[in-house]
């Protein structure tokens, strides 16, 4: 299955550079590209790509709010491939920095992850792949630490007692905990001494009570509900 994909960029290089390696995979069709968040919106719901990469920082329209605007759960907030189809395509941030405000906030309204710009193009094909395939892109540490970072400098909202746990069994609450400290499924699996189908099954329930999209927002529940403190191993 080919990978619909549309890359948002103020910089021209950067666009064509990351269309070229793109395209040059056969499982991966580069479909379009924009400058700016409010034409990479418009470009969204004209192509229906699978993946949107959206750089954080750019004129008319950055990608934190493109992004808001793409994700946004409202019907009416953009049109699908078909009449009453609603099309959300997967949100991969790109930003130069390690540590930057928007990622965080792009995680908390639904993006899959974020990746930086002078990363390895392997890594860019692959996260790529990742999100398209529904997973969220958080194995890299600096993942980790961003969101645990930007969670300390949030304790309002991260103890924010309109956020439920009790619909969670105490295992789907291990897990959840498990997920938030940055392991992977096969990590996980190891520390219960269970199967990593049955961690699959429990993160698949936990994400369906909590209506959480993927892993990123599973980690940012964790934190914000206080079931996972910064800092915290």
């Amino acid at each position: 299955m080919t990978i619909k994909v549309i890359i948002v960029d103020d910089q021209a290089m950067v666009r064509a550079g990351f269309a070229a390696l793109l395209a040059a995979q056969s499982d991966i069709d580069v479909v379009g590209d924009a400058p700016d968040g409010r034409q990479g919106v418009e470009l969204s719901r004209r192509t229906h790509p699978d993946v949107v990469l959206m750089d954080v920082r750019m004129p008319e329209m950055d990608g934190l709010e493109a992004a808001r605007q793409l994700l946004d759960p409202s019907p009416a907030s953009r049109g699908g491939p078909m009449p009453g189809v609603v099309h959300r395509p997967k949100v991969l941030m790109l930003t130069t920095f390690d540590v930057d405000d928007y990622v965080y906030e792009a995680l908390r309204a639904g993006a899959s992850g974020f990746l930086l710009k002078d990363a390895p193009p392997a890594d860019l094909i692959s996260a790529v792949r990742v999100v398209a395939a529904g997973e969220a892109l958080l194995a890299p540490s600096v993942t980790r630490r961003l969101i645990a970072d930007f969670a300390r400098q949030r304790p309002a909202r991260r103890r924010d007692p309109s956020l439920r746990l009790h619909g969670l069994t105490p295992r789907e609450t291990e897990v959840l905990e498990l997920i938030a400290r940055g392991l992977s499924n096969q990590e996980i699996a190891a520390s219960l001494v269970v199967a990593e189908q049955t961690v699959k099954t429990h993160i698949g329930r936990v994400l369906a009570k909590l209506g959480l999209r993927d892993r990123a927002q599973a980690v940012i529940f964790a934190y914000e509900s206080g079931l996972v403190a910064p800092g915290d191993r």
